[in-house]
């Protein structure tokens, strides 16, 4: 059993991905981060689906909407249980920190204050964040795109095209760092002072 936050005994052997998440934050004060309350309301929420409907998910699902409420507004994250969120999640410095409802997120991924993925017009595509994926503090991830196994987004970045697995984006609009042959120096991809923009510029609406 651990305790959160020296009140609430939580059986985290029944939520694989709890225990995944709790491996990332392997700090003596782990349950002082706010990421990770964040995190057990969203864990929670996704148990309480999974319960056969009746008066105890009723209630169960009341309580996880004013948790849900009260860390939005304590951590300044929002991550909503429909989101799909891959297990050993690490939310690092939260504060601004929006995700969309209808976003996925992969396994191990980590994210930094400010981050948000979501939609570029209401009722758009959402982003899928493969696993192992790093995102820079305020980077924005918008629209129908995957971001790559591993790839890492700069801080600031505004990625609005698909970022190759392994690579990385800085940015705005977001541009690709890719990885020379084994032994050689990363280089940036700089659009050419031509009409042409980079191949990860999104196309005009």
């Amino acid at each position: 059993m651990a305790r959160i936050a020296g009140f609430v005994d939580l059986p985290v052997t029944q939520d694989p991905d709890w225990e995944a998440d709790l491996r990332r934050y392997a700090m003596p004060n782990r349950y002082g981060e706010q990421g990770l309350w964040a995190l057990w309301v969203y864990r929670f929420g996704r148990r309480v689906d999974r319960r056969r409907p009746g008066p105890v998910r009723w209630v169960l699902t009341k309580v996880y909407k004013i948790a849900f409420k009260g860390v939005q507004i304590l951590t300044g994250i929002s991550l909503p249980k429909s989101t799909t969120v891959g297990p050993g999640l690490l939310i690092w410095h939260p504060g601004n920190i929006l995700i969309h409802e209808r976003a996925k997120i992969g396994a191990n991924c980590t994210l930094r204050h400010g981050v948000s993925i979501g939609i570029r017009y209401e009722g758009g595509g959402v982003p899928v964040i493969e696993d192992n994926v790093e995102l820079g503090a305020y980077a924005q991830i918008l629209g129908e795109i995957r971001i790559g196994r591993g790839a890492k987004i700069g801080a600031m970045a505004v990625v609005l095209q698909d970022v190759p697995p392994g690579a990385t984006a800085v940015g705005n609009p977001a541009r690709i760092i890719e990885r020379r042959p084994r032994g050689e120096a990363y280089r940036i991809e700089v659009p050419e002072e031509k009409p042409r923009e980079s191949e990860f510029v999104a196309p005009d609406d």
